[in-house]
């Protein structure tokens, strides 16, 4: 049985482990019990009725979330030309071709989000192995696979604080809407955003119920349950 500390137990007890709180009670309740010395992350995690086995179970996507997620974003693009300007102008902070590929492939990675041309790609999937175990390989579904006159869109989404979302192989998504520190209306305006997004990209292949179970944790913080009807109710009209 795993043992807590003194802070988290006292965080747990304030939890009614069988209950279903509505969105802005976990809210309330994860900022209270986010007493770290740092600024904690909020994540939220879902379990689903989808099976990740089946293609036309898959659920991924991207969500811009209004409030960010409180870090700064390191980009880096992929680009040639008249794009790498344009890269840079909307504030890309690595911009790159040949160079960038050789500086990954000798072990540096210092960015959070990949953003690459199409005429990029061939040279990019060289990188696959490195990047793609950490999240961080360029795709069209997740909008950073883009053509050279979205390059500025693209980067100025993701500075902004875009985050991906994958099911993953237990059925759960996991994914942060910001941080403690965040006043709860932002926080539940990021996860109504998040939500939102999810919801719309139910597979066409999951049949009876999408959502199973919802938690809102900190990085040190206990898990709050959260009634799922709420979580539906902060996104469709």
């Amino acid at each position: 049985m795993v043992k807590h500390g003194k802070r988290y137990d006292e965080a747990s007890s304030i939890i009614d482990e069988d209950g279903n709180y509505s969105t802005e009670e976990a809210v309330s309740i994860v900022k209270k019990n986010a007493t770290a010395k740092f600024d904690e992350t909020v994540e939220i995690h879902l379990r689903t009725g989808a099976d990740p086995r089946h293609a036309d179970q898959m659920v991924r996507g991207v969500a811009l979330l209004p409030h960010g997620v409180g870090k700064t974003i390191r980009t880096l693009v992929f680009c040639q030309g008249d794009a790498m300007e344009v890269a840079r102008d909307a504030g890309a902070d690595h911009v790159g071709n040949d160079d960038l590929i050789k500086d990954i492939q000798d072990g540096w990675l210092d960015f959070d989000v990949t953003i690459a041309t199409p005429d990029m790609m061939g040279k990019v999937g060289r990188l696959g192995q490195i990047l793609g175990r950490r999240g961080l390989m360029p795709n069209p579904r997740t909008g950073t696979v883009v053509p050279p006159e979205d390059i500025g869109r693209a980067v100025e989404e993701a500075k902004r604080g875009r985050v991906e979302f994958r099911l993953d192989r237990s059925s759960i998504i996991h994914s942060l809407i910001g941080k403690a520190s965040f006043e709860e209306q932002q926080l539940v305006e990021n996860l109504s955003t998040l939500m939102d997004t999810i919801l719309r990209q139910r597979p066409s292949g999951v049949k009876g119920q999408f959502l199973k179970s919802a938690f809102l944790t900190t990085t040190m913080g206990p898990s709050v349950p959260i009634d799922v009807a709420s979580l539906g109710a902060i996104t469709v009209e």
